[in-house]
């Protein structure tokens, strides 16, 4: 009986290794921020075969369709976000989905808020990248991700129409847990 419980201990031990906290060399995040600075949402992205998975989760933003972009420079200064610079953009194309001569690699769907305050957007690009690369939110001088006043048409250059940025994150590689190098 005791070669069973040791047995059974060996597999419980080699299933909590299997839980450990994954590398985060995959992985990326940005906090959104308003021009009052106030945390008003999270992005998570992950490399996946292929390209990037996004997920942004927001609270606090004005009910509606919203234009949601990865631009080309990592600061977020308030209030209105100009320091983000353009789309991200690195293949020099015309901005949205819609236009023959787009998109740009930063262009995403619209996040739609609910009457709330809360919303939710889960996407996929694989117009982007993690990894080193011309198409990497990591390049010289970073990427931000900016929650825009107005939804995009997604065929407009360069903006999409899509108003004044209203929410801003820095894209950034998590900090390893404590303990971890």
């Amino acid at each position: 009986m005791r070669v069973v419980t040791m047995a059974a201990l060996g597999v419980l031990v080699a299933g909590c290794a299997l839980t450990q906290p994954a590398q985060t060399d995959n992985t990326a995040q940005a906090e959104l921020r308003d021009a009052n600075g106030q945390t008003v949402g999270t992005a998570t992205f992950t490399e996946v075969s292929g390209g990037v998975r996004f997920v942004v989760e927001t609270r606090g933003l004005p009910p509606g369709q919203h234009g949601v972009h990865v631009h080309d420079v990592g600061v977020c200064d308030p209030p209105g976000f100009t320091t983000a610079g353009p789309h991200f953009n690195p293949g020099q194309k015309e901005h949205g989905m819609l236009n023959p001569k787009g998109p740009h690699a930063g262009d995403l769907p619209n996040l739609t808020v609910g009457t709330d305050g809360a919303g939710r957007l889960e996407t996929f690009s694989e117009r982007l990248t993690l990894a080193a690369g011309p198409n990497s939110v990591f390049d010289a001088n970073g990427s931000a991700l900016v929650v825009h006043a107005a939804p995009d048409d997604f065929k407009t250059d360069p903006t999409g129409n899509s108003g004044n940025r209203i929410a801003c994150g820095v894209i950034v590689k998590p900090s390893p847990p404590p303990g971890r190098t």
